[in-house]
Formats: C-alpha cells, structure tokens, sequence
C-alpha cells in the first residue's frame, strides 16, 4: 500500500487524491470534448481539409504529447513534483483551447491542437504516477477504473452538452457548421478553468522518503536499465497494436461517410462514452480478481470485432451499436492497462514507466494516422478497419505468447 496520509482520508471508499484527480480529468473532458472531438469534422466540413492532412494533424500532435510524456514521467521521477508538472499541463491545454474559436485555416487548427497536445504531453505521466501511488496493489485496478469512468463521464456531459448546442445551432444539417464550432468553444472553456481550480486547491502530491539523487547520475537520459523484462515487452505489444490504432477522426470520419448527419455522430459519441464510463470501474475491479492481462486480451478481442464493424457496416443503426462497443473497448482497457504497468514496475521508477508506455502510444499514432489517410485516400475507406483488426489480433497473439500474468502484488513494486 502507499503508506501516505492522503490514502488515510477517504471518500465513497477511494483515497481523496483518487476522487479530486479523478474531478480534474472529469471537468477537463467535458471541456476538451466539446471543442476537440469534432475537429476532423471542422476540418473536412468548414475548411476543406484532405483526410492526408487530417491524420497528419493528429499524428503530428499525438507524437508532440507522447514526447513529452516521456520527459515529464523522467522529470517526475526525479523531482515528485507530480502535481505541480500536472498543473503546468493542464494550464497550458487551457489557454490553448480558446484559440480554436479564430482557427480559419487547418494550419492554425494544428498549431491549438499542438499547444494542447503539449500541456497533455507534460500532464499525463505525472498524473497517473501520483494516481499509482495514492493507492494500493489490491485496489489499483478499481481505482484506475474509477478514474477513467470520471474521465470518460465528463465525456459524456460534454458531448451530451455538443449535442444540444449543435441542434440548437444547425438542427440536423449533415455537415458541422462554423457557427455551430465557435459556439462549442465558447462554452467548453469554462469546465477547464474549473478543473485547474480543483487541481490546485484539492489534489495533494504523495510524500516520498525516497532519495531524490538517486536519478542524478542518469539525468533525464531515457534509460530502461532497472524496469522490468515483463514491461518492456508490453511497449513492444503496445507498439503492434497502436500501428493499427489510428487517430479515431477515422472512425468519426467513418461515421459521416455512411451518411450520419453531425448531430447523430454527435449522439454516438455520447453513447460511446457511456458504455467507457459504465465498463471502467467493472473492468478494474475484475482485473484486481482475475489478473490484467485476462482483462486487456477480453478489451482487445471486442476492439478487434468492432474494428470490423466499421469495415463492413453500412447502415446507421449498425454505427451506433459499433459506437457503445468501441466505448466497452476503451472502458476495458485504458485504466486496466495502467494499473498492469504499475504491476510490473517499481514505484521508484512508475513516472519514467508511464513516460515510455505514453511515448510508444503516441509515437506509434503518427504512422498509424498517416497509414489510415493513404489507405483511406487510395484505396477505400474501409481498409483502415481492416488494418487495425489485423493488428490488434497480433497484438492479442504477442501479448499471450511474451507476457506471464501478474496474479499478485511483485515484491518491492508497490
């Protein structure tokens, strides 16, 4: 167990960092969903983007966050300075995210969308480090859970929140409008200052008795000397599935190539993250029984069915069904896998950990993106889907063949 005060002081079971940190990520998505997860839209609909450069937007800035990842997790490691790293970030995402609203050119959109990529880039490892060390091996999984189903139930309420704003704006016009955008910007400001507030005010950095010098001689060299054969090869899983993972503009961009006005995308994505938020906290607390790896393969299998789903679908209906299984997907996996990574590394070493899972994932996304833009591109727009089945089941292959299951809490890693 992290042996802190902060796990002393508990709220509906969870220590208090869990439940704020948790606040912070729900007040950030409400935010960030309503002015980013139509972007590619924007994009497409209002400033006559090619699907090549839309992909190349989001690879560009995915590789930008996960470099960043990688830093800020070394720099938390030497410094546990979590929080105050944390707080930089989401600043920075912040005072970004009202700059979309003058975005005429898909230049412009790529450089909010790197600014904001960049305070995510220097956020998220020192979160989920701080999040790995308020709790303990028996409840980590519940608690990752607990927080993804936070992160994706402001999802939710901000898409919910696009939803009624796009019908008030454009009613059920297929293409996203520019008014329609600005106004989304306007009002997803705000649920971001509120999650900087709670940031700095409730969220408390976890007291360490380790010797901060105990990195000095490494730097921030990135360094996997001391982690774990079982983590490294995770990345190298992690690496085949992302390849396959694109951008998910693609399955947005999916959604409106079957002919789905913006209003029902809109509405998909809310199902979406209701089905993430209501299969988080089940999925951890199973992995917390039945070990992670069971947990992640189970999360896999479901994405590579719905991967192609969206391959072969070609009624609307079929779309939304494919929408509330791809949020099941990420419900099963996102928090499960974070809380497999703290298993299988020291917590000494959980910042820089997080840094390499993030930066793989990150990285990966940039040729992933741009594989599914020229697939899309030259062949058709259901050879991504394709692609990114094959992948994963690789991935779900390599992941039972290289990895033992971590049934219990390793010696000296909590």
């Amino acid at each position: 167990m992290a042996d802190n005060n902060i796990n002393n002081k508990r709220i509906l079971g969870f220590g208090r960092n869990i439940i704020f940190l948790g606040l912070v990520s729900f007040f950030t998505d409400i935010s960030s969903e309503m002015i980013f997860t139509l972007v590619p839209l924007f994009m497409v609909n209002v400033l006559g983007t090619a699907p090549l450069l839309v992909g190349l937007v989001g690879g560009i800035s995915d590789s930008t966050e996960a470099l960043l990842k990688i830093y800020s997790g070394r720099l938390a490691d030497k410094t546990r300075h979590h929080k105050t790293l944390a707080l930089i970030g989401y600043g920075v995402s912040t005072i970004a995210k009202p700059f979309m609203y003058i975005a005429g050119h898909w230049a412009v959109v790529a450089g909010v969308r790197f600014a904001d990529r960049v305070g995510k880039g220097l956020r998220t490892s020192p979160r989920d480090a701080l999040l790995s060390e308020s709790c303990g091996f028996a409840e980590r999984g519940k608690s990752f859970g607990l927080h993804k189903a936070m992160d994706s139930t402001g999802a939710f309420l901000g898409l919910f929140a696009a939803a009624v704003i796009i019908y008030l704006t454009q009613a059920g016009e297929l293409e996203l409008t520019q008014p329609a955008f600005q106004k989304l910007v306007l009002v997803g400001v705000v649920p971001g200052i509120i999650a900087l507030i709670v940031l700095a005010w409730l969220v408390k950095d976890v007291p360490s008795s380790n010797n901060r010098s105990s990195n000095k001689e490494q730097g921030f060299k990135i360094v996997f000397s001391g982690l774990s054969r079982e983590f490294k090869l995770f990345l190298l899983v992690m690496f085949i599935f992302t390849l396959g993972n694109s951008s998910d503009f693609f399955v947005i961009l999916r959604a409106q190539n079957l002919g789905n006005p913006v209003l029902n995308i809109t509405l998909m994505l809310v199902v979406f993250n209701l089905t993430y938020a209501l299969s988080a906290i089940p999925a951890g607390m199973l992995s917390d029984k039945l070990g992670r790896k069971k947990v992640i393969i189970l999360g896999w299998s479901i994405y590579v069915f719905t991967y192609l789903g969206f391959a072969v679908s070609n009624q609307s209906w079929q779309i939304w069904l494919l929408f509330a299984l791809y949020g099941v997907y990420y419900g099963i996996v996102e928090g499960v896998a974070k809380a497999f990574i703290a298993d299988l590394v020291s917590r000494q070493q959980r910042g820089t950990a997080y840094g390499l899972y993030h930066g793989v994932v990150g990285l990966v996304l940039l040729p992933a993106s741009l594989i599914a833009g020229l697939i899309w591109q030259k062949i058709s727009p259901t050879g991504p889907f394709y692609f990114g089945a094959a992948m994963a089941a690789v991935a779900i292959i390599s992941l039972c063949w290289l990895i033992p299951e971590q049934a219990r809490a390793p010696r000296n890693l909590n």
